[in-house]
């Protein structure tokens, strides 16, 4: 039973990390159809943006807090322990109980470069880990047909869950639009595999921990993320302000009515 709340729309649910690991290993030991997103502020504005986002993020069957915005919005809202489950640690934690149930994963996305040097990293870290395959499809639209070819591939495998990482929101909406073709658990993790590859540097643990990841990213790089998160943390705050407000006048039409 899905315990959500609803945040610019979109139903992030409330769940611990153990409750997360404990549903998507179920799934994976299936196997069968379904996909996992994970919501930061960028993923909840745009949803709030993009018809075709939104239905996404409402169709699937796990809809994360990853972002530490997005699960103090969850605490704002009744839930009082809520941590944030991000991409990369919710893919490292999985790839340990992976390794020990002896289920078959799948990592779909990045590039080349990125999954060999993921794959070193792996089998040093995880070196029961029975991975199913790797690939890296092209950066262009594929084709129908090429399209078909990959969910193939996937279904081959024999992966019990299949790690995404296609970037938000390509891969929410490939999820989506795919999902029910694969006999797989979808999750979409973004930059994860960079992280875990070593090509790109994540944040110090006490940036992570204070929900100042956005900040050291934006350090790193701020010509591409400035316009982004100077929009979108914006939009963010303006909006969870406007839905609390609101919530707070429906409670108190409530009472006055009662």
């Amino acid at each position: 039973m899905r315990d959500t709340r609803m945040v610019l729309g979109a139903p992030i649910d409330a769940l611990s990390w153990d409750e997360a690991i404990r549903r998507i290993t179920s799934w994976a030991a299936m196997p069968e159809g379904r996909y996992v997103c994970l919501c930061n502020v960028h993923s909840v504005v745009t949803a709030s943006r993009d018809a075709e986002f939104m239905a996404a993020v409402r169709g699937a069957d796990l809809c994360a807090p990853d972002g530490a915005p997005v699960a103090w919005a969850l605490r704002w809202l009744g839930v009082a322990a809520q941590q944030r489950i991000n991409g990369p640690d919710l893919m490292w934690k999985y790839l340990a109980a992976a390794e020990h149930l002896g289920q078959k994963v799948f990592f779909y996305g990045s590039t080349d470069s990125t999954l060999k040097a993921l794959r070193t990293v792996l089998a040093r870290q995880f070196p029961h880990l029975q991975i199913a395959g790797m690939h890296a499809p092209p950066f262009r639209q594929l084709t129908e047909s090429e399209q078909q070819q990959e969910i193939e591939r996937l279904n081959q495998s024999g992966a019990g869950l299949i790690f995404i990482g296609l970037g938000c929101p390509k891969q929410e909406k490939w999820m989506a639009a795919h999902g029910c073709q694969i006999q797989a658990v979808l999750v979409g993790v973004g930059a994860a595999f960079d992280y875990h590859a070593g090509t790109l540097k994540r944040a110090p643990a006490w940036m992570q921990r204070h929900g100042l990841e956005w900040l050291y990213r934006l350090a790193r790089e701020p010509r591409r993320l400035f316009r982004r998160y100077a929009v979108t943390n914006t939009l963010f705050m303006v909006g969870f302000f406007r839905q609390m407000l609101q919530q707070a006048r429906a409670s108190h039409n409530t009472d006055r009515n009662a």
